[in-house]
């Protein structure tokens, strides 16, 4: 028992200081601060486990990654983080921790972060932020890219692809509502 009794002495300062920041931080809203830093032990964790297997597995890091490889998985990134985070298919992935709001734009949905403080709530904001999520993406295709290039570089080109698709898809829709048409005609219906 004396060594719980100590921990608890020691970690009470702890605890009045932690409460004192989160009090001062969120004044009064309900910030998730624990369960953001969980985000990042559990982010750190990964990243070090990731980091461990590489070591251990004996493979050297590249010299420097060629330009097209990293805009490849640039645009992977963005696209992936983005699907995650928008996209209606990947909905049951964010459905524990939100609630739908309708839809967002071209084959997107808006949602609410369902519980307001704590894991949940972190949870929520980091699947429903495509530019959160990046961070989580970015480091995967880039420890992809270490342990399994050909493989890596496969799936952000499907990624990337899928970029360059939705940019046509966009380009097409504004043709077809006019972007082209001379001054005027858009509004009179005249194509």
């Amino acid at each position: 028992m004396a060594i719980a009794d100590e921990v608890q002495r020691i970690g009470a300062p702890v605890r009045r200081w932690a409460r004192h920041q989160k009090r001062e931080y969120t004044q009064g809203e309900p910030r998730p601060l624990g369960g953001d830093l969980g985000a990042m032990g559990v982010y750190l964790g990964l990243v070090s486990a990731a980091a461990a297997a590489v070591r251990a597995s004996g493979r050297e890091l590249p010299e420097r990654i060629p330009p097209g490889d990293a805009a490849l998985l640039a645009v992977a990134t963005f696209r992936l983080a983005r699907r995650i985070a928008k996209d209606p298919v990947t909905s049951p992935l964010r459905a524990p921790f939100t609630t739908f709001q309708g839809p967002s734009g071209h084959a997107e949905v808006a949602e609410e972060v369902r519980e307001h403080g704590g894991v949940k709530h972190a949870v929520g904001e980091l699947l429903t932020c495509p530019f959160c999520l990046a961070q989580w993406v970015a480091t995967g295709l880039v420890f992809g890219y270490v342990t399994a290039p050909k493989a890596t570089r496969l799936v952000a080109l499907t990624m990337t692809l899928v970029a360059g698709s939705d940019v046509l898809q966009f380009i097409y829709d504004s043709i077809q509502n006019g972007a082209l048409a001379p001054e005027g005609e858009e509004e009179s219906g005249v194509q």
